[in-house]
């Protein structure tokens, strides 16, 4: 028999509303999301449309870039946290350059919004200080790729990453976890779930965890969430939910450092340097070309010569399980929380109100090292009798001579830095969904409406070396460090910043999908956002004086266009257009009405394009897709060469001081499969080539920084029942490339420095009963040493290998 498309959207949006209001797991619409599940059997695919489009949309037909991580491939691989889940996902990766503090990410090469269940969660766009996200009470990841300023709100231009938490459910279940590991890591949980009523249920998540982590990467959390689901009747579902979260985590700024070496100011070739081709000698020159600063010994520049590794300058130096965390830095005190209501109102079989509203806090207190430059040779430019000349290694930063002794491996521009920050979220959301038909073409309204407002305090007070007139002293040997003692309080640390922030944004937005024909689908969306910024500087000791409020605001019309084609049942093609704006930076400070230029700065604005398919086969056994995508976050500042307001030949204030129009630019190619082979082997590949550059001042960069060109991951999963407890042995192999990654620091001459590509290998067992189940996960089997990230100058270690034992009991 046929069923008309009006009739089975009809259909579908009663099943949905039943199911909302049952006692299944799929109690609220942000449970119901259409999505690829990138594990488990026979790929689910669930009707509803959450984060892609906020439609019924069935995933076949929708014309967006949309992966899905849930719960069983997190589990298997015993992903605790956001970065540990990264593997599962194409174009998802570290970012460059973010001083090890909670999850700097992005999405093609650009940053990355993230949100619980589409409510604000902590955002990047410029924010120094976030959480490092546990995934305790995450059910699933959701990855939208691309702006999505009409559906969520201002966002950065890679896309959002959407944690789905545990709902209350109407029956009784009570798990109990723990689990140990190298480092001295520990932890055990508690999920607790059960009806009051037959109308009112609840959840109880909790979580203790420590560990000391490799090289002292010490790390802890406790963590309570409790929520409440009251189905009052068949029209309305309301779900309380809070969180309280506090986490300590040590920061590392440097990983392992680059030396500062610039071989385009050595007369040599790395590995082949020798004395006499190091230009500081005892000869002190000053001309036109040169000046050499610092000036060596014979026997001291032989002594350097000696220390400069073939990889120096352009490699990090290995400094084995060691790190360069000194004693007057402190972990990261991160305090969050969380008050969030959600109220789904049914208005008729065909239409539903959706309204959410979160309060948010979250506090942040730590000392970090901001750097500890190992300075060997480089040839820059300074000031000298009111001339600049190219200067060989001016005195005193490197090579540093102390009392006549020459120490080749000191580290320089040593500054600690003390942060003590404070972000008051309040968000509102509300989503209008209505279907209609028209003869044999039907479709979906959309309308939505967004608020929100950031209220930020930051404090930061800095104590340094100060080229030898600062309270630290010298590391005199990265290799084995000679710390200061004491506290950061006792190095009479200067208050630096100290500043309000706030940030507001309102917008609206319609949305229109419509069923063309039963291949052809569109979707098109229009949104007005408005961001407004104030700043306000109070007071620091360079600057005591408190400054006047400060303030800016840009508007602006955003849009979404997609169409998707299926071909037949089991292949679609799809093509989308989107154009976002977000605010440049959340903690970026602003400019005083007399820079009339740079006073009223627009918005930072994005642009995508996805040209894409997406298949099925073996019952859909076999899920997938193969997405071309350029995208690019533009309507960025730079500077105008041709400036100058000092009086002279070259003052010329009449061209304006800024430009608005750089880019962040990224282009490629992106996989993600999901094959279940038998009823015994599920396999999950994900892959990414891309090119990701920053265009400033019309020239284009290489691989912008940290940001691999090609990266992959592939997770297997045999699985052999027993007879013993009725059970099941689990037997997973992983394998995790990266290519690699750029530091790209020119102003400190490392203009060419990278961190390697890596190959990491890793398994896991687990036996899994009826009621309890117990896994041994192994991490880098090889022992590979690795960089899982590109620091400011410098790479960040990853895990050598090691084991947790994780067990999970069900009563």
């Amino acid at each position: 028999m046929q069923i008309s498309r009006s009739s089975a959207l009809s259909a579908s949006c009663i099943a949905v509303k039943l199911a909302l209001i049952g006692a299944s797991s799929s109690a609220l619409a942000a449970d119901d999301i259409e999505r690829i599940s990138v594990y488990g059997k026979h790929n689910k695919i669930i009707l509803q449309s959450g984060t892609a489009t906020k439609s019924n949309m069935d995933l076949m037909q929708t014309p967006a870039a949309v992966v899905v991580v849930d719960k069983e491939l997190l589990d298997s691989q015993s992903a605790a946290t956001l970065q540990e889940a990264l593997r599962n996902v194409s174009g998802l990766s570290q970012a460059g350059n973010n001083y090890g503090i909670g999850d700097s990410l992005t999405v093609r090469g650009l940053g990355v919004n993230y949100t619980y269940d589409g409510m604000y969660g902590g955002a990047d766009l410029g924010n120094s200080f976030n959480p490092t996200r546990s995934l305790t009470n995450i059910e699933s990841i959701e990855v939208l790729k691309g702006p999505a300023t009409g559906l969520y709100g201002i966002g950065a231009a890679g896309g959002v990453v959407n944690l789905v938490e545990k709902k209350p459910q109407f029956e009784r279940a009570l798990e109990i976890s723990g689990k140990v590991g190298a480092w001295n890591t520990y932890g055990i949980g508690v999920d607790f779930t059960d009806a009051i009523t037959d109308k009112l249920a609840f959840r109880v998540v909790a979580n203790h965890e420590r560990s000391d982590g490799y090289r002292d990467l010490e790390s802890g959390r406790d963590e309570v969430y409790a929520s409440l689901r009251f189905d009052p009747n068949s029209d309305h579902s309301l779900l309380l939910s809070t969180a309280f979260i506090d986490d300590t985590q040590q920061v590392d700024s440097i990983g392992d450092p680059v030396r500062i070496i610039n071989w385009d100011s050595i007369d040599g070739a790395p590995g082949l340097v020798t004395a006499d081709q190091l230009p500081n000698d005892s000869n002190y020159i000053v001309d036109a070309e040169k000046w050499l600063g610092q000036q060596l010994t014979d026997e001291q520049r032989a002594q350097l010569a000696a220390s400069i590794l073939a990889s120096d300058g352009l490699k990090p130096f290995d400094l084995g399980d060691g790190n360069l965390i000194s004693p007057l830095s402190r972990p990261n005190e991160g305090e969050e929380l969380r008050v969030k209501l959600r109220h789904d109102w049914y208005l008729n079989r065909n239409s539903k109100l959706t309204q959410q509203v979160l309060w948010r806090s979250y506090d942040s207190d730590f000392v970090r090292q901001t750097g500890a430059y190992n300075y060997v040779y480089w040839e820059r430019r300074a000031k000298y009798n009111d001339e600049y000349y190219d200067i060989i290694n001016a005195a005193p930063r490197a090579p540093l001579v102390v009392d006549g002794e020459l120490y080749p491996y000191a580290a320089r521009r040593q500054e600690y830095r003390r942060q003590v920050a404070s972000e008051k979220t309040w968000q509102y959301f509300a989503d209008l969904q209505l279907t209609w038909d028209m003869d044999s073409i039907s479709g979906e309204h959309l309308v939505s409406v967004n608020y929100e407002n950031r209220d930020m305090r930051l404090q930061s007070w800095s104590a340094y070396d100060a080229d030898g007139k600062g309270s630290v002293p010298y590391i005199l040997d990265i290799r084995n460090p000679n710390w200061p003692t004491g506290t950061f309080e006792d190095y009479a640390p200067s208050l630096r910043s100290n500043y309000d922030k706030t940030l507001t944004a309102y917008g609206i937005s319609a949305q229109e999908v419509v069923y063309i024909t039963s291949a052809l689908t569109a979707r098109a969306g229009l949104a007005y956002t408005s961001v407004e910024q104030k700043y306000q500087h109070l007071g620091t000791d360079r600057s005591p004086e408190e400054g006047k409020e400060l303030d800016t605001d840009d508007a602006g019309m955003t849009f979404n266009v997609g169409l998707n084609y299926q071909v037949m049942p089991q292949l679609s093609t799809f093509i989308n257009v989107a154009k976002g704006r977000t605010a440049y930076s959340v903690l970026g400070s602003l400019q005083d009405e007399a820079d009339a230029n740079r006073k009223n700065r627009p918005d930072s604005e994005s642009e995508t394009l996805d040209i894409g398919m997406r298949f099925t086969a073996f019952d859909e056994d076999l899920l997938g897709s193969l997405v071309w995508f350029e995208t690019k976050r533009t309507n960025l500042m730079y500077a105008n060469p041709e400036y100058n307001d000092t009086p002279g030949d070259d003052y010329n204030v009449s061209v304006p001081r800024y430009f608005f129009d750089d880019e962040d630019e990224s282009q490629g190619v992106e996989l993600d499969l999901n094959l279940a082979l038998n009823e015994r082997i599920s396999v999950n590949v994900n892959a990414t080539y891309q090119d990701a550059v920053e265009i400033r001042s019309d020239t284009r960069s290489g691989q912008k920084k940290g940001i691999p060109k090609k990266f992959a991951s592939t997770w297997i999963k045999y699985t052999q029942p027993v007879g013993l407890l009725n059970g099941a042995f689990e037997y997973s192999v992983g394998v995790n490339y990266e290519s690699e990654r750029t530091i790209n620091s020119v102003s400190f001459g490392l203009p060419t420095a990278t961190i390697d590509g890596y190959t990491r290998w890793d398994a896991a067992v687990k036996f899994d009963a009826e009621h309890f189940n117990v896994q041994l996960n192994l991490e880098n089997l090889t022992d590979e040493r690795y960089y899982s990230k590109a620091m400011f100058l410098g790479g960040m270690p990853g895990n050598e290998r090691n084991a947790k034992l994780s067990f999970n009991y069900k009563f």
